[in-house]
């Protein structure tokens, strides 16, 4: 973005350093003269700040520095009211600070300042609003998967490391796959070898039979079971004990967190069904529509990028290196981008590498 000197001249520029309750707005006229105050997070104060905009001398320009998702209401009303609206990198403010003033000290005037500063030399990136954009639904959707496979992973470790150790090491063997309710729903009815020893084989054939469902020699692995339960080294705790429950409460949360799992999934399909970006992505070897809604929802309509450097750059998938003198490092991933967008493309290739086709 390349702001001609006259044009400059005519622009009011507004750098806000967003927080929970109260924003620092820092404005600078076309004159050169500066006002500083701070405006809360209520209707009344945006109210009022949208106003005190609007009767500025020419067009405003506003910079602020993106703080978790404190930024999004005040953004979205900025945007919508007509504002030039723009994100300052937090990386560049924290660097740009440490040079401006010499020091790591902190505060919330001269994170405005700093901000203004970029703002004048025009280290800004757009702000594409989810909202306007459509694409909140998908990041709501990707994050909420995201945060549902995080708890049901850290869970799983819970079961294989720490229960089953302790009250059926042997059943262990037959993990497979996160997506195996059936693993889950058998500890439930069975936690511990003896609830297994005190019904007849026969018995415990037909109940569990209806738990493991549809697989090859289903008999065969019961017997087995069976067979365990019997010979196993498991603590000897009752079922009937507090430590039983909890372990069953850890199982039915398993189970509803894969439960979870699965409508978000039918979710994404849903929303993706018509999106030809979607459909494009998903032509790719690796990225389904796990992926494919992932990367919309972090990137927003892929369109924007002028060039695939850009779109690089933008991920932290671009390459970089230190040099000193006759010293050359070696190129590397700069990672200075979307993590999330990085760990999509990251999981694609670790699935495509592995398909034939």
């Amino acid at each position: 973005m390349t702001t001609p000197q006259k044009y400059r001249s005519t622009l009011t520029l507004v750098a806000i350093d967003v927080a929970k309750v109260w924003n620092i707005v820092l404005l600078e006229e076309p004159n050169g003269k500066q006002r500083r105050f701070r405006v809360a997070n209520t209707r009344n104060d945006h109210d009022r700040l949208v106003l005190f905009l609007r009767n500025q001398p020419g067009q405003c320009r506003v910079a602020l520095e993106p703080t978790g998702d404190y930024h999004r209401p005040l953004a979205y009303r900025l945007l919508s009211e007509g504002f030039e609206l723009y994100l300052v990198s937090s990386v560049a403010v924290a660097r740009f600070r440490e040079a401006l003033f010499n020091s790591w000290d902190k505060n919330d005037s001269k994170d405005a300042a700093v901000i203004l500063d970029l703002l004048k030399q025009e280290k800004l990136l757009r702000y594409y609003d989810p909202i306007v954009t459509g694409s909140h639904d998908l990041q709501e959707i990707s994050k909420t998967y995201t945060q549902v496979t995080l708890a049901k992973t850290r869970l799983q470790h819970s079961i294989l490391t720490h229960f089953l150790p302790l009250y059926w090491p042997e059943f262990g063997r037959y993990w497979h796959s996160s997506r195996a309710n059936w693993f889950a729903s058998f500890l439930l009815r069975f936690p511990v070898p003896e609830l297994v020893r005190r019904v007849d084989r026969k018995t415990f054939i037909q109940e569990a039979g209806e738990l493991v469902g549809r697989k090859v020699n289903k008999r065969a692995k019961l017997e087995e079971i069976y067979q365990l339960a019997h010979e196993t080294i498991a603590l000897p705790i009752a079922p009937e004990s507090f430590a039983v429950q909890a372990f069953r409460l850890q199982l039915a949360r398993y189970l509803s967190l894969n439960q979870l799992r699965s409508q978000l999934e039918t979710w994404a399909q849903e929303v993706l069904s018509e999106n030809k970006d979607s459909q494009l992505l998903q032509s790719i070897p690796g990225i389904g529509p796990v992926l494919a809604l992932m990367i919309l929802a972090e990137a927003g309509d892929l369109r924007r990028f002028g060039h695939h450097r850009q779109f690089l750059k933008f991920c932290g998938l671009d390459l970089a290196k230190s040099q000193s003198g006759a010293w050359r490092g070696k190129e590397r991933l700069s990672k200075r981008g979307n993590a999330r967008l990085r760990y999509a493309f990251w999981l694609a290739g670790t699935v495509a590498v592995r398909m034939r086709e």
